[in-house]
């Protein structure tokens, strides 16, 4: 399917299923949130990355404006509902402040692999454990999709837009997999090295090497 959106890029990425506030300033969005509210429509948020806008982005639907102040800004909250990908930018649409875009939305498989998902949990907290952070995801951990937890995995934002292409839950579990084999040993490393620093000085007791073996 193909169809024109209303778009707000940002230096960020947005997954479907994911929650996100955002304070509205800028006048062109002003005017963007207020019309897809209006009009429960929803927008879309192609990712920023060095100063370009890229082609993969979600649609979000506005779900409450929680605050009007009274020069026009607004605090929204909003909810991640598909990946899209550009077709075409609109530059300027017609008598409106904001960009637009024609997008069509990808196939995309979100079909629950619950064995892989609990194995790749007990890696995510594994590594939570180790950066003593914690993070309760509101449902039973087999329960959980890929989109759900790549936001605390540790991902650069680079490695979150790769994510957001993989159009499978199988790929995108993969790639949560992957990483988290290379980030939880550097870690690690780190933790041990954090401990044997703040061990030097104090008293040891440690057993002699015996040159007679």
């Amino acid at each position: 399917m193909t169809n024109f959106v209303r778009i707000f890029p940002l230096g960020i990425v947005v997954f479907p299923g994911e929650s996100l506030n955002l304070h509205i300033f800028e006048e062109q969005y002003k005017q963007l949130v207020h019309e897809c509210y209006t009009e429960g429509k929803p927008f879309g948020i192609p990712t920023v990355l060095n100063n370009e806008m890229l082609e993969m982005g979600t649609l979000v639907n506005i779900t409450e404006v929680t605050k009007v102040y009274e020069d026009g800004r607004m605090d929204i909250k909003t909810r991640g509902e598909s990946v899209f990908r550009i077709l075409e930018v609109v530059q300027r649409v017609p008598d409106k402040l904001y960009s637009g875009a024609i997008v069509n939305h990808p196939d995309n498989d979100i079909t629950q692999n619950k064995y892989r998902m609990a194995k790749i949990m007990e890696s995510v907290h594994h590594l939570h454990n180790l950066l003593h952070v914690s993070k309760d995801f509101n449902k039973p951990d087999k329960e959980l999709l890929s989109y759900d937890i790549a936001h605390h995995t540790g991902l650069s934002l680079e490695e979150e837009y790769e994510f957001l292409q993989l159009l499978s839950e199988d790929q995108r579990l993969e790639y949560i997999k992957r990483h988290l084999a290379k980030v939880i040993p550097i870690v690690g490393g780190m933790e041990n090295l954090k401990t044997r620093i703040q061990l030097n000085g104090h008293f040891k007791e440690l057993k002699g090497f015996n040159l007679d073996l």
